[in-house]
């Protein structure tokens, strides 16, 4: 089952407008996965993060080792980015978030046959957006 959220940084309401929604800028061209979890992991999902899809967050896998990584659809530009993953059930989040000019990432969960959520954050502009989903494997 796939859940998406979306959460405002900073103590800020939930609940975003369309205003907040214009700050961002259209990407210049898409995010691709770049290898950064390593040889061997394939990727299983991904996620447009930043709200209009200032960059890609990507989960991958390999032999029961589940890895997240939050790539700019505009490398060189520096920008706040994170890369979050946890177990499901009771896990804490393991994460990377500071300001990046590639990619956030990797962060690494060990989860064979368990859920996992996951995301990616990209661009801090009054807001942070996060958005996650269950992964179950």
């Amino acid at each position: 089952m796939k859940l998406r959220r979306k959460l405002a940084g900073g103590g800020a309401a939930l609940a975003l407008t369309a205003a907040a929604l214009a700050v961002t800028a259209a990407p210049a061209q898409a995010a691709a996965y770049n290898g950064a979890c390593g040889s061997g992991y394939r990727v299983i999902d991904h996620l447009s993060v930043g709200g209009t899809g200032t960059g890609t967050a990507y989960l991958t896998y390999n032999n029961g080792w589940n890895c997240v990584v939050t790539v700019s659809n505009t490398p060189g530009q520096r920008d706040w980015m994170g890369a979050q993953i946890e177990l499901s059930k009771g896990g804490n989040w393991v994460e990377d978030a500071n300001y990046y000019t590639k990619f956030a990432g990797p962060v690494y969960v060990y989860a064979p046959d368990q859920c996992i959520d996951w995301g990616g954050t990209v661009g801090y502009k009054g807001v942070v957006w996060l958005e996650w989903e269950d992964h179950c494997g």
